[in-house]
């Protein structure tokens, strides 16, 4: 492979990063805990887009357990949204002969 040949595909996969991204940004990840009581849903970017909290959890005194099971929720949510964007970057780097432990984005 030539230096014009390796330019190429440079761009081009800077091209497909750019679209990976914006797929990834338009993710979504719904987080659980509590057996659903407690629901937070994260977009690619990972910002809270929704959160739901069973009326059951709004009682007095029962502040660090709504505590507890929100950050549980987000943590959940995360967790999937990781996963979802490995996913979709494994289909970009498909193909593509990459340096063992390389990794993208960079």
């Amino acid at each position: 492979m030539n230096f014009t040949d390796m330019m190429k595909q440079a761009a081009g996969l800077q091209q497909k990063m750019e679209e990976m991204q914006e797929k990834i940004a338009g993710l979504e990840a719904e987080g659980s805990a509590g057996a659903g009581l407690v629901k937070v849903t994260l977009n690619g970017k990972g910002y809270a887009s929704r959160v739901t909290i069973d009326p059951s959890l709004m009682v007095e005194g029962e502040r660090e357990v709504l505590e507890d099971l929100m950050t549980a929720a987000i943590n959940d949510a995360k967790s999937k949204l990781e996963v979802q964007s490995q996913e979709q970057m494994k289909s970009l780097t498909q193909g593509i002969p990459m340096p063992p432990g390389m990794k993208l984005p960079f």
